[in-house]
């Protein structure tokens, strides 16, 4: 598994908001994210996307989890009401680079917490990430961002 350590900054973004079970529904939100940003031309190679699951599968009910699917947005950006608006703060960031496939991202959730408590960190009360650009769709690898603190 690649990882580095790397402090994000804070993002303004743009988000389409899923509620309920993680899953297929993740995905329609990550399309219709992708659709509004393809007609705002923000889908170049350099664009950031990121899949923030805001909630633990684990003690959230399912009906009640929910998923942003984001892209980051410059500063001045004028949004429209198609779409909601918010930022995301920043920080320290465990960041690994896996294959976007199923069987991949899932080897990276069992190996990443070890690992992590292995080099002396904590995961911070923050979300972690799933992050994206378009250089990386097109060679099929996203990276999985976990906020730390050191123990």
């Amino acid at each position: 598994m690649d990882t580095r350590i790397e402090s994000l900054p804070n993002y303004r973004i743009a988000y389409v908001r899923q509620i309920g079970p993680y899953g297929f529904a993740n995905i329609q939100a990550m399309d219709k994210l992708k659709k509004w940003a393809g007609e705002k031309n923000l889908l170049t190679e350099s664009a950031i996307l990121l899949g923030i699951p805001q909630d633990n599968p684990q003690t959230t009910l399912p009906e009640n989890c929910r998923y942003d699917a984001c892209i980051v947005i410059a500063k001045d950006y004028q949004i429209d009401d198609s779409i909601n608006e918010g930022e995301l703060s920043g920080g320290e960031y465990v960041i690994c680079k896996v294959k976007h496939t199923a069987e991949d991202i899932q080897k990276a959730w069992t190996e990443i917490f070890p690992a992590l408590h292995n080099r002396g960190y904590q995961i911070d009360n923050k979300p972690i990430l799933e992050k994206y650009t378009g250089e990386m769709v097109n060679q099929d690898f996203c990276e999985i961002c976990v906020p730390v603190q050191r123990l």
